[in-house]
Order: structure tokens, then sequence, then C-alpha cells
């Protein structure tokens, strides 16, 4: 029910139209069918929105094959797989971690430092010392695979990103449960081959990830800098505040960046958000971004409009 007032200045209690609803529902960066479905079957569950985006996440930092998040992850030019997370939930509350090493879980460890720490931020050494405290076990995150990318590398050294890199860089995961609780997190090994000690957008509050559960959320995938710098996120969900859709606040995002830098031609950024109705949208500047939705028991991967075509 929804209260509104009529010509008469009278209180007047109407009927929610249930065709407004469109949740619950999660939508993730790139084609991630199986952290969706994690995602969706922690909601069935009647888990909450955040810990569905972590069960939704987890699945991807364990995938080995995937050489973006969690073990497997691209290294830095020292061979250093480091991760990046960070989620946020319905009441504003936010957790990250930077930097960390050996832990195959960061968006959990994030989740921890948001739950159990007076901090938000925990960074590198500190951070890993932390999730060991908290269970987590040690283990080497440089596959073979990666390793032999690395190494590739070396031989020309050449730093600099790549479009669309296997697809796939960064998982950002938002969730909407039955109750139109929204949270979300977001999960990297950042660029690629980058300086030892480097931080992307990925888990920066209003940056790689903003939640407000009066208006709705965003998350961000691609060129960390770039993001960094417009603070997109959080102008995503402002702008869906001012009333523009999902859609519409994703692409403004991505013109504020195209609009500013002369060499948007050489990276990718990309949004996803949803609203408070559960609507989604996504945008990003060139093709080959994909996102997937799942809603309605149906687990589809989208193809957004982009400002570019390669």
């Amino acid at each position: 029910l929804i209260a509104c007032t009529d010509s008469e200045k009278k209180t007047v209690i109407v009927a929610e139209d249930p065709s407004d609803k469109k949740y619950p529902v999660v939508i993730a960066t790139w084609d991630v069918k199986e952290s969706t479905a994690a995602a969706w079957q922690s909601l069935k569950e009647g888990k909450s929105a955040l810990q569905a985006v972590i069960d939704g996440c987890a699945v991807e930092e364990a995938n080995a094959d995937g050489q973006s998040v969690g073990v497997g992850g691209l290294p830095d030019r020292d061979g250093r797989v480091t991760l990046d997370a960070c989620v946020m939930n319905e009441h504003g509350d936010y957790g990250a971690v930077l930097c960390m090493e050996n832990i195959m879980h960061p968006i959990a460890v994030a989740k921890m430092v948001m739950e159990d720490t007076p901090h938000v931020i925990l960074a590198g050494v500190g951070a890993e010392q932390f999730a060991v405290s908290q269970g987590f076990k040690r283990e080497n995150l440089l596959t073979e695979a990666s390793k032999s990318g690395w190494e590739a590398w070396k031989k020309t050294a050449e730093y600099k990103p790549i479009i669309n890199i296997e697809n796939h860089d960064t998982i950002g995961m938002l969730a909407m449960d039955k109750n139109g609780v929204i949270s979300g997190g977001c999960t990297t090994s950042g660029l690629a081959f980058k300086m030892a000690g480097r931080v992307g957008d990925s888990a920066i509050i209003g940056a790689g990830l903003f939640v407000d559960n009066e208006v709705g959320a965003c998350t961000a995938t691609g060129l960390g800098e770039e993001v960094l710098k417009t603070v997109g996120s959080y102008l995503v969900v402002e702008l869906m505040r001012q009333g523009k859709s999902p859609q519409e606040a994703c692409k403004e995002a991505v013109m504020r960046i195209v609009n500013k830098s002369k060499n948007y031609k050489d990276f990718q950024v990309a949004y996803i958000a949803m609203n408070k109705k559960g609507e989604t949208g996504a945008y990003s500047i060139h093709d080959g971004f994909v996102a997937t939705v799942y809603r309605d028991g149906k687990n589809t991967t989208e193809v957004p409009e982009s400002y570019n075509s390669l």
C-alpha cells in the first residue's frame, strides 16, 4: 500500500500496482551465469541480499580458469596476485580490502571488515592478517596459466589497459530481495600487470560500488582510474535520485567520461544499475561488454547499448 494526497489535501491509501515491482533480481557485470545463479539460490533460501552477493561473487573468485577475480587472477608486474573487494548493505554500511594477497575470497573478508571491525578499509598485509585471524587459509593464487601470461608479458612489458580483456576484468553484483532490500559487492584482481600497490575503483565506495536503499545501486567495471576520477557509481545513483532510469543514469555517467577524456577510445568503462523498483540498466563505452540478469527464474545474458562500436 502507498499513501498519496488528493486535491482536497486528504491522505488516501491506495493499492500499489504489483506490476511495478520487478524484484527479486540479481544483476552482475559480464557473463557470469553460475555466479548469478548462486546469488538467486541464496535469495530463494531467504538469505539477505548482501549474503546473496557474497555467495554469487564467491563462485567466480574460486574459478581458477577466470583470470580476473580471486584464484588465477592476473598478477601485477612483479608477479604477485593482489586483490581488491568491497561490499555495501542496505544501511549504507561499507567494508573493503585492498591489495590483499593469498586469500581466495576477498569479498567475504570485506564483509567481515564491515561487520567485525571499527574500520571500513584494511589494506595489504594487515588485510591478510585479519583474514587469517577470521579463519581464512593462505594459499597461492597464481595459477600456471596466469604465471605463463605474466612471463609472456615481461618479454614486451607493454603497460596499457586492454579493452574487454578476457571479456571479464571485475565482477560487480547487485541484488534485491523479495522485500525490496538492495545490497552490492565488487571483487577484482585489478588491472593486469599493474604497478605494485596499484588500487583501482572496485573497492572504493562511490567509485566501483554505491548503494542507497532508498534509491538504488550501481557498480562499475573497466579502467578503474577513469571511474575513480568521476566517482561513477555514486553519480549513477544520484542521477536515479533525480528521476533518471537506471539505463539513462548509466549512459550519462559513461558520457561524463567520454566528454572528459580524449583517450576514451583506448579503454573500456561500463556501469550496471538497479533502482528501487528493481528496474535494471547498463551502458558501456565500447561494444563487447555484457551483463547477466536473473529475474523471474530466468538467468540471461544481456548486451547493453554502448557509445562507441569497436
